[in-house]
């Protein structure tokens, strides 16, 4: 493995590029969610022409006319200079976004069906349409795959179809690379300027520079390894995220138990800096959700299944992610109301990602036990539901019946919520909800999923659901 290291220390990235004799390569794109409309708006920022690429109609204007498809800090903003700056256009044909362009960013879907297994029809599909691109060009061309995918996807899948459709050759026609995001849902363009690792696994060292030298202006470590290495650390990065959320909220509730402060006990644990890592995600809370650690726990765990592996913990994580809603709900029962209401709804605050949100799952049980239920999340939108919608092949039931129903439930403030409801349950920990919950009626009840400043927690009625 080649280890480098890139220095970024220009106030305008872009101008900085641009003052450079050399010429930028042209950018495409295929794939306009998170990582894709966040790779647009950033390396457009950088100096670089760019082309999105999608198949959602809705998607490609809003890109073309420089807006944001999804809620994300700053992208709205990044979008309009690229438009204004003519550096960024969009349309939905992959074949022209090749043509025109060097180097093209894969970050299409790949969600889980009903087994847990991935589904790699969207990659596979995009992956034809850039052989049938690469069939009519001569110019070297270089395919970035950034979706999440098992081992052995890129050169087994990707690489065959595009050398099947295209009759060319990888390494002499055209380069491939795995280049695994590291982009939190909120920060993502933070994290895109100050990544904690640059991990490319290229097919050849042809195809590592050429993608290494668009990131020279970043500084992070930049690792540059074997395709498969590349895509397996992804899922083993994922995987000890979940590992981390599970296992803290376990100790949130044995400490729960013992009437220990678990935040106490957890910022002591956590100050091993040497031994435990990073205290990112070692918060007791909620359950964890989005569209990337329950899709990835399913797969690495499916992996090991079929190569013969023991593997109890990994086995447990979403068991032991489910037993986490299991005792909101019954928390939520002991309560004793009926009214109940939910503040916070996508899987975290600054992002509209409903996406296997524990909060929606708890909602659908709730509505099956009969409950009547509101909600209120200042970020959920139509779109937001429909993407949401699309990955329900794994999703539990109640995820289904919440998702159908949950336009219905919404209330427009957060005030209008708390006064329709006996127990009000608190997902998201924003400023509004804060001020609201302090005026609350004191006869009501507080399910408390992301620990509430001091003065709250203090409150007649308060519960918390791990601490």
């Amino acid at each position: 493995m080649l280890y480098e290291t890139r220095t970024f220390t220009a106030a305008n990235p872009a101008l900085s590029l641009a003052d450079e004799p050399i010429a930028l390569p042209a950018i495409s794109v295929v794939g306009l969610g998170y990582v894709g409309a966040v790779s647009v708006a950033c390396f457009a920022q950088l100096g670089h022409r760019v082309v999105g690429i999608d198949l959602d109609l809705g998607k490609v204007e809003q890109i073309a006319a420089g807006a944001s498809p999804i809620v994300e800090a700053g992208l709205g903003e990044a979008l309009t200079d690229g438009v204004a700056g003519e550096l960024i256009t969009a349309h939905n044909n992959v074949l022209d976004g090749v043509l025109e362009t060097d180097l093209t960013f894969v970050c299409v879907g790949t969600p889980s069906r009903a087994d847990g297994t991935v589904d790699l029809s969207a990659l596979k599909a995009v992956a034809g349409e850039i052989g049938s691109a690469l069939a009519l060009k001569s110019e070297y061309h270089l395919v970035v795959v950034r979706s999440t995918i098992p081992a052995g996807t890129t050169r087994n899948v990707v690489l065959a179809e595009i050398e099947r459709v295209s009759g060319k050759r990888c390494g002499t026609d055209f380069g491939l690379c795995f280049h695994p995001e590291f982009l939190r849902e909120g920060v993502a363009i933070a994290d895109f300027y100050a990544p904690p690792k640059t991990v490319i696994g290229e097919y050849d060292q042809r195809s590592g520079e050429m993608l290494a030298r668009v990131y020279r202006s970043i500084e992070a470590p930049l690792l540059r390894t074997s395709i498969e290495a590349a895509e397996m650390v992804k899922y083993v990065d994922n995987t000890w995220h979940a590992v981390k959320v599970a296992f803290a909220n376990e100790i949130g509730k044995i400490c729960q138990s013992a009437d220990v402060d678990s935040h106490k006990v957890m910022d002591i644990f956590v100050q091993d800096r040497k031994l435990n890592l990073s205290p990112y995600y070692l918060k007791p809370g909620f359950a964890f959700g989005g569209s990337c650690l329950p899709k990835d726990v399913r797969a690495i765990t499916g992996l090991a299944h079929a190569n013969g592996v023991e593997v109890p913990l990994i086995d447990s994580l979403l068991r032991s992610n489910d037993s986490h809603i299991d005792h909101a709900f019954r928390l939520i029962a002991e309560a004793g109301a009926k009214r109940i209401g939910l503040l916070g709804v996508t899987f975290k605050d600054g992002t509209d990602d409903l996406r296997e949100s524990p909060q929606i799952d708890l909602l659908g049980r709730l509505i099956d036990a009969g409950y009547k239920v509101l909600a209120h999340d200042r970020n959920v939108n139509t779109a937001g539901v429909r993407l949401a919608s699309g990955y329900l092949k794994a999703a539990s039931p109640s995820t289904r019946v919440a998702l159908q129903a949950l336009p219905d439930l919404l209330t427009d403030t957060a005030e209008e919520l708390i006064g329709g409801c006996d127990v009000i349950v608190v997902s998201h920990g924003t400023q509004d909800f804060i001020a609201a919950l302090e005026a609350r009626h004191p006869e009501s009840t507080v399910i408390d999923l992301v620990r509430l400043p001091t003065s709250l927690r203090a409150q007649p009625g308060y519960r918390g659901v791990c601490w």
